[in-house]
């Protein structure tokens, strides 16, 4: 990782800047930006499971605010220590929009639903989360995908909602609400993240993203952990330092530096093996029961996901 004005042009990217020979470069960077969103992806898949340990020893705004805080000083410190000038002032609407949408958003709205749902049942958004992407990406950047993709997106979506809801069976609960409501800012905060990603490198996205929000995690988490009631076990520390480190800023630097390589209505359709992966983590971590519907929906994903990275965007 190395230090990076954001005030670049697009050329700024931080995927491969080398010249290479016509044919060549566009292939190799696809497959890395497809690495890169893939890691992601499965960084992203812990982070329920992880969510329900960390809430075995905080309190759900405890453990939103402290992951966002421990995530912003390592973020800081690396803007820091890379002597990192501040975005144009043009790129700070987004940044907050990208703030808003995956660093406050989405953590705060579905720890509230872990807390009455299951990692099973919750992962019905993240089913829902790459057309949700898909459609913001559109109706955002003018991206205007191909029938074929968007028929594909739809029907892995259908196959995993219907999936997600069997596993709860059929029923909804309160916590959709919460659900609902974080697939909303999260597929915002991805667009406009993918968006900026093509301008500044991914990590300093994320990073500036947190860092603009410790005015108000700060004072928040000093005031949770005052009133939620805090029991310190290996679980509750350890599923907050994965959502801090691994969700919060890993997984979305790699997250958003493949979005900018592939574009985000493909990157988000990778998500769509999200849900599955966090069902098995599920089982191996929290000894939830898995049917045995499960290979039959990860196989019509998988076909999803080939359709919508063949299609042309």
């Amino acid at each position: 990782m190395r230090a990076q004005s954001s005030a670049t042009g697009p050329s700024s990217i931080a995927v491969s800047t080398s010249p290479v020979t016509p044919g060549a470069a566009a292939p190799s960077s696809q497959r890395l930006g497809t690495a890169q969103a893939a890691l992601g992806v499965v960084t992203f898949s812990l982070t329920f499971p992880a969510t329900a340990w960390g809430l075995e020893g905080f309190g759900p705004w405890a453990l939103v605010a402290v992951r966002s805080v421990l995530a912003a000083a390592l973020a800081g410190t690396c803007l820091l220590v890379l002597r990192v000038r501040l975005p144009e002032r043009r790129h700070w609407a987004g940044l907050a929009v990208v703030a808003l949408g995956v660093v406050l958003g989405f953590p705060m709205l579905t720890t509230l639903a872990l807390e009455t749902s299951t990692t099973s049942h919750a992962a019905v958004v993240v089913g829902l989360l790459p057309l949700t992407t898909a459609l913001c990406s559109a109706l955002r950047m003018g991206v205007r995908p191909s029938r074929t993709f968007w028929a594909a997106a739809l029907a892995g979506a259908v196959a995993v909602l219907a999936f997600t809801v069997a596993q709860s069976g059929g029923a909804l609960t309160a916590a959709d609400g919460y659900l609902f409501g974080a697939l909303v800012v999260c597929a915002a905060g991805y667009t406009e993240g993918g968006r900026l990603a093509r301008v500044m490198p991914g990590w300093q996205v994320i990073g500036w993203a947190l860092v603009c929000c410790l005015p108000l995690t700060v004072p928040v988490a000093a005031v949770a952990l005052a009133y939620e009631p805090v029991v310190w076990n290996v679980h509750g520390v350890a599923g907050l330092l994965w959502v801090a480190v691994g969700s919060q800023f890993f997984g979305l630097v790699v997250w958003y530096r493949g979005m900018a390589a592939v574009g985000i209505p493909k990157a988000s359709q990778l998500q769509l093996a999200q849900p599955l992966l966090t069902l098995v983590w599920s089982v191996l971590l929290l000894g939830e029961h898995l049917t045995a519907a499960a290979p039959l929906t990860a196989a019509a994903v998988l076909v999803c996901i080939a359709v919508t990275q063949r299609s042309r965007s």
